[in-house]
């Protein structure tokens, strides 16, 4: 049996899409729980995953599934449990540039194992 790879790895899957509670934005969260190593191979699935994401609000794909989200603003986050590395970094300010000119937001969560057993969140 094949495992389904989860997270940046796999550009085909939403890893969350719901409704912000309190401001009422489209949120479409993405995960990365491996270490990020700086290579071309998880940055170019991290670019692929913002791809993704981004066609679905922009060529109306969710609007057309789900018509009652018109109008919402919408929010990428990447949740991950490591600091991205420089060049991914580098990667995630160029694309929070180019989406916040079609009006979406970009953040990045990083939240650290702790004794206790919680992830306490840092936003970049």
């Amino acid at each position: 049996m094949t495992e389904t790879q989860v997270g940046i790895a796999n550009p085909t899957v939403t890893d969350l899409f719901g409704v912000a509670q309190k401001t009422g934005a489209v949120l479409l969260l993405m995960n990365e729980s491996r270490p990020w190593t700086g290579g071309d191979g998880q940055l170019h699935e991290l670019q692929e995953k913002f791809n993704a994401y981004a066609s679905f609000i922009l060529d109306g794909e969710m609007t057309e599934a789900h018509p009652e989200l018109k109008g919402r603003s919408a929010r990428i986050e990447l949740r991950c449990r490591h600091l991205p590395s420089d060049q991914a970094l580098a990667l995630l300010q160029a694309i929070h540039d180019q989406l916040e000119l079609q009006a979406i937001k970009v953040e990045v969560v990083v939240a650290s194992w702790i004794e206790g057993g919680h992830f306490p969140d840092r936003r970049l």
